[in-house]
Protein backbone atom coordinates (compact mmCIF):
# COMPACT_ATOMS: atom_id res chain seq x y z
CA UNK A 1 0.00 0.00 0.00
CA UNK A 2 1.39 3.72 -1.15
CA UNK A 3 2.01 5.94 1.48
CA UNK A 4 -0.45 8.21 -0.50
CA UNK A 5 -3.23 5.95 0.20
CA UNK A 6 -2.28 5.75 3.97
CA UNK A 7 -2.16 9.82 4.15
CA UNK A 8 -5.73 10.31 3.65
CA UNK A 9 -7.62 8.93 6.59
CA UNK A 10 -4.70 9.92 8.74
CA UNK A 11 -5.32 13.30 7.23
CA UNK A 12 -9.15 12.86 8.44
CA UNK A 13 -8.46 11.52 11.93
CA UNK A 14 -5.89 14.55 12.40
CA UNK A 15 -8.58 17.23 11.00
CA UNK A 16 -11.13 15.29 13.35
CA UNK A 17 -8.53 16.24 16.28
CA UNK A 18 -7.90 19.66 15.23
CA UNK A 19 -11.68 20.19 14.91
CA UNK A 20 -12.83 18.71 18.36
CA UNK A 21 -10.22 20.97 20.24
CA UNK A 22 -11.55 24.18 18.45
CA UNK A 23 -15.49 23.54 18.81
CA UNK A 24 -15.16 22.60 22.38
CA UNK A 25 -13.87 25.98 23.24
CA UNK A 26 -16.39 26.39 26.48
CA UNK A 27 -14.63 23.48 28.37
CA UNK A 28 -11.32 24.81 27.76
CA UNK A 29 -9.14 23.25 30.70
CA UNK A 30 -12.59 22.97 32.49
CA UNK A 31 -12.83 19.28 34.32
CA UNK A 32 -15.57 20.68 36.90
CA UNK A 33 -14.09 21.53 40.13
CA UNK A 34 -16.15 22.73 43.10
CA UNK A 35 -14.59 23.26 46.90
CA UNK A 36 -16.17 22.44 50.13
CA UNK A 37 -14.55 23.96 53.25
CA UNK A 38 -16.27 22.47 56.41
CA UNK A 39 -15.08 23.92 59.94
CA UNK A 40 -15.99 22.65 63.46
CA UNK A 41 -16.82 24.80 66.32
CA UNK A 42 -17.91 24.49 69.75
CA UNK A 43 -21.50 24.50 69.08
CA UNK A 44 -21.85 25.26 65.42
CA UNK A 45 -20.74 23.86 61.80
CA UNK A 46 -19.91 26.00 59.18
CA UNK A 47 -19.83 24.86 55.55
CA UNK A 48 -19.01 27.11 52.69
CA UNK A 49 -19.65 25.45 48.94
CA UNK A 50 -17.85 27.14 46.26
CA UNK A 51 -19.21 26.73 42.67
CA UNK A 52 -18.06 28.48 39.27
CA UNK A 53 -21.08 30.55 38.81
CA UNK A 54 -21.70 28.89 34.92
CA UNK A 55 -22.07 25.43 36.73
CA UNK A 56 -24.68 26.51 38.89
CA UNK A 57 -27.13 26.45 36.16
CA UNK A 58 -26.93 22.52 36.45
CA UNK A 59 -28.65 23.22 39.60
CA UNK A 60 -30.87 26.29 39.50
CA UNK A 61 -31.24 27.96 36.20
CA UNK A 62 -30.28 31.91 36.96
CA UNK A 63 -30.17 33.25 33.69
CA UNK A 64 -33.61 34.68 33.35
CA UNK A 65 -33.01 36.15 29.57
CA UNK A 66 -31.83 32.87 28.70
CA UNK A 67 -28.75 34.44 26.55
CA UNK A 68 -26.16 32.46 27.79
CA UNK A 69 -24.63 34.33 30.65
CA UNK A 70 -26.08 34.94 34.30
CA UNK A 71 -25.60 39.08 34.88
CA UNK A 72 -24.85 40.19 38.41
CA UNK A 73 -28.63 41.11 38.31
CA UNK A 74 -29.54 38.06 37.66
CA UNK A 75 -27.40 36.48 40.50
CA UNK A 76 -28.94 38.25 43.02
CA UNK A 77 -32.17 37.58 41.57
CA UNK A 78 -31.94 33.91 42.10
CA UNK A 79 -29.79 33.46 44.29
CA UNK A 80 -31.56 32.52 47.76
CA UNK A 81 -33.67 30.03 45.56
CA UNK A 82 -29.83 28.75 44.50
CA UNK A 83 -28.44 28.68 47.94
CA UNK A 84 -31.56 26.98 49.06
CA UNK A 85 -31.29 24.17 46.65
CA UNK A 86 -27.73 23.81 47.42
CA UNK A 87 -27.96 23.71 51.46
CA UNK A 88 -30.95 21.00 50.81
CA UNK A 89 -28.23 18.72 48.88
CA UNK A 90 -25.82 18.60 51.81
CA UNK A 91 -26.69 16.41 54.61
CA UNK A 92 -25.27 16.80 57.44
CA UNK A 93 -25.67 13.96 60.22
CA UNK A 94 -24.27 13.80 63.94
CA UNK A 95 -24.52 9.69 65.05
CA UNK A 96 -26.84 9.23 62.49
CA UNK A 97 -29.17 12.25 63.12
CA UNK A 98 -30.10 14.70 60.23
CA UNK A 99 -29.44 18.26 60.76
CA UNK A 100 -31.33 20.78 59.51
CA UNK A 101 -29.15 24.24 58.66
CA UNK A 102 -30.26 27.23 60.86
CA UNK A 103 -28.71 29.53 58.46
CA UNK A 104 -27.88 30.17 54.38
CA UNK A 105 -26.65 32.30 52.50
CA UNK A 106 -25.32 33.15 48.73
CA UNK A 107 -22.95 35.91 47.49
CA UNK A 108 -20.73 36.06 44.11
CA UNK A 109 -16.87 36.23 44.95
CA UNK A 110 -14.28 37.50 42.46
CA UNK A 111 -13.96 35.49 39.27
CA UNK A 112 -17.32 34.67 39.13
CA UNK A 113 -17.32 32.22 41.68
CA UNK A 114 -20.83 31.54 43.83
CA UNK A 115 -19.56 30.74 47.55
CA UNK A 116 -23.36 29.25 49.22
CA UNK A 117 -22.78 29.45 53.39
CA UNK A 118 -24.99 26.93 54.91
CA UNK A 119 -24.48 26.63 59.30
CA UNK A 120 -25.46 23.39 61.18
CA UNK A 121 -26.15 23.38 65.11
CA UNK A 122 -23.08 20.68 66.22
CA UNK A 123 -24.27 19.00 69.11
CA UNK A 124 -21.52 16.68 71.05
CA UNK A 125 -20.80 13.35 68.95
CA UNK A 126 -18.71 10.79 68.60
CA UNK A 127 -19.59 10.21 64.56
CA UNK A 128 -20.08 12.63 61.83
CA UNK A 129 -21.28 11.69 58.22
CA UNK A 130 -21.84 14.37 55.27
CA UNK A 131 -22.81 13.75 51.80
CA UNK A 132 -23.14 15.33 48.62
CA UNK A 133 -25.49 14.44 46.62
CA UNK A 134 -25.46 17.92 44.98
CA UNK A 135 -22.64 16.40 42.90
CA UNK A 136 -24.80 14.30 41.06
CA UNK A 137 -26.95 17.16 39.18
CA UNK A 138 -23.34 18.45 38.02
CA UNK A 139 -21.87 17.34 34.60
CA UNK A 140 -20.06 13.83 34.64
CA UNK A 141 -16.61 13.88 36.34
CA UNK A 142 -17.06 16.69 38.53
CA UNK A 143 -14.79 16.64 41.53
CA UNK A 144 -15.58 18.39 44.81
CA UNK A 145 -12.28 18.74 47.32
CA UNK A 146 -13.70 18.63 50.57
CA UNK A 147 -11.59 19.80 53.86
CA UNK A 148 -12.65 19.38 57.39
CA UNK A 149 -10.73 21.78 59.59
CA UNK A 150 -11.06 22.22 63.93
CA UNK A 151 -11.51 25.39 65.80
CA UNK A 152 -8.04 25.81 66.00
CA UNK A 153 -7.50 26.34 62.12
CA UNK A 154 -6.11 22.51 61.76
CA UNK A 155 -7.00 20.30 58.97
CA UNK A 156 -8.36 16.96 60.39
CA UNK A 157 -9.90 15.03 56.86
CA UNK A 158 -9.77 16.25 53.33
CA UNK A 159 -11.08 14.30 50.25
CA UNK A 160 -11.46 14.03 46.22
CA UNK A 161 -15.21 13.96 45.78
CA UNK A 162 -17.45 12.76 42.72
CA UNK A 163 -20.73 11.04 41.82
CA UNK A 164 -19.93 7.34 42.80
CA UNK A 165 -18.24 9.08 46.07
CA UNK A 166 -19.76 11.99 47.62
CA UNK A 167 -19.50 11.34 51.15
CA UNK A 168 -16.96 11.48 54.12
CA UNK A 169 -17.22 9.71 57.34
CA UNK A 170 -15.54 11.19 60.43
CA UNK A 171 -15.16 9.35 63.90
CA UNK A 172 -14.83 12.35 66.51
CA UNK A 173 -15.02 12.72 70.25
CA UNK A 174 -16.38 16.18 70.55
CA UNK A 175 -16.66 18.94 68.06
CA UNK A 176 -13.04 20.28 69.69
CA UNK A 177 -11.71 16.95 69.83
CA UNK A 178 -9.16 14.71 67.46
CA UNK A 179 -11.16 13.01 64.46
CA UNK A 180 -10.26 9.95 62.24
CA UNK A 181 -11.47 9.56 58.51
CA UNK A 182 -13.57 6.85 58.20
CA UNK A 183 -13.79 7.16 54.36
CA UNK A 184 -11.10 6.00 52.26
CA UNK A 185 -8.67 9.27 51.90
CA UNK A 186 -7.71 10.83 48.31
CA UNK A 187 -4.44 9.31 47.33
CA UNK A 188 -2.19 10.40 44.90
CA UNK A 189 -4.19 8.30 42.44
CA UNK A 190 -7.01 10.92 42.95
CA UNK A 191 -4.93 14.01 42.10
CA UNK A 192 -2.74 12.20 39.18
CA UNK A 193 -6.24 11.02 37.89
CA UNK A 194 -7.29 14.60 37.83
CA UNK A 195 -4.37 15.66 36.15
CA UNK A 196 -4.73 13.19 33.44
CA UNK A 197 -8.38 14.68 32.89
CA UNK A 198 -7.42 18.07 32.94
CA UNK A 199 -5.02 17.47 30.60
CA UNK A 200 -7.53 15.46 28.64
CA UNK A 201 -10.27 18.44 28.31
CA UNK A 202 -7.58 20.87 28.35
CA UNK A 203 -8.02 21.53 24.59
CA UNK A 204 -6.39 24.79 24.01
CA UNK A 205 -3.52 23.20 26.24
CA UNK A 206 -3.57 20.66 23.86
CA UNK A 207 -3.62 22.81 20.66
CA UNK A 208 -0.93 24.48 21.46
CA UNK A 209 1.11 21.13 22.31
CA UNK A 210 -0.21 20.47 18.70
CA UNK A 211 0.40 23.44 17.11
CA UNK A 212 4.02 22.86 18.06
CA UNK A 213 4.17 19.39 16.94
CA UNK A 214 2.65 19.84 13.34
CA UNK A 215 6.10 21.30 12.26
CA UNK A 216 8.49 18.77 13.70
CA UNK A 217 10.30 16.49 11.45
CA UNK A 218 12.22 14.17 14.02
CA UNK A 219 12.12 12.78 17.74
CA UNK A 220 15.04 15.11 18.85
CA UNK A 221 13.30 18.35 17.92
CA UNK A 222 9.92 16.88 19.06
CA UNK A 223 11.09 15.84 22.53
CA UNK A 224 12.96 19.14 23.16
CA UNK A 225 9.73 20.85 22.67
CA UNK A 226 7.91 18.29 24.71
CA UNK A 227 10.48 18.48 27.85
CA UNK A 228 10.80 22.34 27.51
CA UNK A 229 6.81 22.75 27.69
CA UNK A 230 7.07 20.16 30.68
CA UNK A 231 10.09 22.05 32.77
CA UNK A 232 8.44 24.99 32.68
CA UNK A 233 5.08 24.73 33.55
CA UNK A 234 5.99 22.51 36.18
CA UNK A 235 8.23 25.42 37.24
CA UNK A 236 5.51 27.66 37.49
CA UNK A 237 3.02 25.34 38.68
CA UNK A 238 4.96 25.01 41.79
CA UNK A 239 5.42 28.53 42.46
CA UNK A 240 1.82 29.35 42.09
CA UNK A 241 0.36 26.37 44.58
CA UNK A 242 3.07 27.38 47.16
CA UNK A 243 2.04 30.73 47.01
CA UNK A 244 5.47 32.20 46.16
CA UNK A 245 4.01 33.99 42.97
CA UNK A 246 0.60 33.59 40.97
CA UNK A 247 -1.39 35.51 37.86
CA UNK A 248 -4.55 35.81 38.21
CA UNK A 249 -6.75 34.23 35.31
CA UNK A 250 -8.34 37.39 33.78
CA UNK A 251 -4.51 37.49 32.47
CA UNK A 252 -3.69 33.74 32.28
CA UNK A 253 -6.06 32.33 30.57
CA UNK A 254 -6.02 35.26 27.75
CA UNK A 255 -1.99 34.71 27.67
CA UNK A 256 -2.53 31.06 26.96
CA UNK A 257 -4.89 32.12 24.11
CA UNK A 258 -2.26 34.72 22.72
CA UNK A 259 0.60 31.91 22.46
CA UNK A 260 -1.54 29.50 20.82
CA UNK A 261 -2.45 32.19 18.13
CA UNK A 262 1.36 33.15 18.20
CA UNK A 263 2.18 29.58 17.21
CA UNK A 264 -0.10 29.17 14.53
CA UNK A 265 1.24 32.60 12.68
CA UNK A 266 4.48 31.45 13.09
CA UNK A 267 4.31 27.72 11.73
CA UNK A 268 2.83 30.03 8.63
CA UNK A 269 5.88 32.63 8.34
CA UNK A 270 8.52 30.28 9.25
CA UNK A 271 8.21 27.18 7.14
CA UNK A 272 9.79 23.70 8.64
CA UNK A 273 11.36 22.59 11.92
CA UNK A 274 11.96 25.81 13.51
CA UNK A 275 14.99 26.16 15.27
CA UNK A 276 15.35 27.34 19.21
CA UNK A 277 11.80 27.25 19.30
CA UNK A 278 12.01 24.67 22.56
CA UNK A 279 13.15 28.64 24.13
CA UNK A 280 9.54 29.85 22.65
CA UNK A 281 8.53 26.83 23.85
CA UNK A 282 9.72 27.57 27.30
CA UNK A 283 8.31 30.79 27.64
CA UNK A 284 5.12 29.94 26.90
CA UNK A 285 5.53 26.84 29.34
CA UNK A 286 5.83 29.46 32.17
CA UNK A 287 2.02 30.82 31.39
CA UNK A 288 0.67 27.72 30.86
CA UNK A 289 1.92 26.42 33.90
CA UNK A 290 -0.28 29.43 35.97
CA UNK A 291 -3.33 27.97 33.86
CA UNK A 292 -2.66 24.62 35.61
CA UNK A 293 -1.81 26.07 39.41
CA UNK A 294 -5.61 27.32 39.19
CA UNK A 295 -7.04 23.87 39.06
CA UNK A 296 -5.06 23.16 42.59
CA UNK A 297 -6.14 26.61 44.21
CA UNK A 298 -9.62 26.69 42.96
CA UNK A 299 -9.81 22.79 45.16
CA UNK A 300 -8.27 24.83 47.87
CA UNK A 301 -5.33 22.61 47.45
CA UNK A 302 -2.41 24.56 50.11
CA UNK A 303 -4.69 26.93 51.71
CA UNK A 304 -5.32 26.78 55.60
CA UNK A 305 -1.86 25.28 55.87
CA UNK A 306 -3.05 21.80 54.20
CA UNK A 307 -0.20 20.26 52.36
CA UNK A 308 0.44 20.87 48.71
CA UNK A 309 3.39 18.83 47.96
CA UNK A 310 1.65 15.56 47.37
CA UNK A 311 -1.34 17.10 45.61
CA UNK A 312 1.07 19.33 43.40
CA UNK A 313 3.77 16.31 42.54
CA UNK A 314 0.72 13.53 41.81
CA UNK A 315 -1.68 16.16 39.47
CA UNK A 316 1.56 17.45 37.48
CA UNK A 317 2.79 13.53 37.06
CA UNK A 318 -1.20 13.21 35.79
CA UNK A 319 -0.46 16.32 33.69
CA UNK A 320 2.68 14.85 31.57
CA UNK A 321 1.06 11.15 31.23
CA UNK A 322 -1.98 12.66 29.83
CA UNK A 323 0.56 14.90 27.67
CA UNK A 324 3.01 11.98 26.26
CA UNK A 325 -0.07 9.96 25.46
CA UNK A 326 -1.66 12.66 23.41
CA UNK A 327 2.05 12.99 21.57
CA UNK A 328 2.37 9.02 21.16
CA UNK A 329 -0.41 9.26 19.61
CA UNK A 330 -0.24 11.89 17.63
CA UNK A 331 3.15 12.14 16.54
CA UNK A 332 2.84 9.13 14.80
CA UNK A 333 0.76 10.38 12.47
CA UNK A 334 2.28 13.60 11.59
CA UNK A 335 5.73 11.97 10.81
CA UNK A 336 3.76 9.33 8.78
CA UNK A 337 1.70 12.43 7.06
CA UNK A 338 4.52 14.81 6.33
CA UNK A 339 6.50 12.13 3.57
CA UNK A 340 3.60 13.27 1.59
CA UNK A 341 4.89 16.60 0.45
CA UNK A 342 0.55 17.67 -0.31
CA UNK A 343 0.73 17.21 3.21
CA UNK A 344 3.53 19.52 4.17
CA UNK A 345 2.61 22.33 1.08
CA UNK A 346 -1.34 22.25 2.10
CA UNK A 347 -2.13 20.63 5.27
CA UNK A 348 0.32 21.94 7.66
CA UNK A 349 -0.68 25.31 6.68
CA UNK A 350 -4.01 25.00 6.95
CA UNK A 351 -4.05 22.62 10.55
CA UNK A 352 -1.54 26.41 11.49
CA UNK A 353 -4.12 28.63 10.58
CA UNK A 354 -6.96 26.55 12.56
CA UNK A 355 -5.02 26.72 15.41
CA UNK A 356 -4.67 30.54 14.78
CA UNK A 357 -8.20 31.08 13.90
CA UNK A 358 -9.47 28.85 17.44
CA UNK A 359 -6.63 30.81 19.73
CA UNK A 360 -7.88 34.00 18.21
CA UNK A 361 -11.68 33.12 19.23
CA UNK A 362 -10.37 32.42 23.09
CA UNK A 363 -8.55 35.31 23.20
CA UNK A 364 -11.65 37.47 22.29
CA UNK A 365 -14.36 35.27 24.53
CA UNK A 366 -11.65 36.01 26.98
CA UNK A 367 -10.86 39.75 27.28
CA UNK A 368 -14.46 40.58 26.51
Amino acid sequence: MSIKKLSFPLTRWLCLLITFCSVNWVGAHDVGLSTATVRLQTHQLQMVLAFALRETEQIVSLDADHDGRVTTNEFFAGRDNLAIHIAEKCLVRFDGADIKPDNVRCQLEEGDRADISVDFPAPRFHELEIKFPVIKQLAPGHRMFFSLYNPAGDSVAERLLDAKNDSVSIEIGVPTGPAKDQSAPHSIVDFLKLGVAHIGTGYDHLLFLFGLLIVTRTFKSAFAVITAFTLAHSITLAVASFDIFSLPARYTEPLIAASIVYVGVENLLRRGDLKGRWMLTFAFGLIHGFGFASVLRDLGVGSNGSGVAMPLFSFNLGVELGQITVAAIVLPMIWKLRTNPVFVQRWVPACSITVALAGSYWFVQRVW
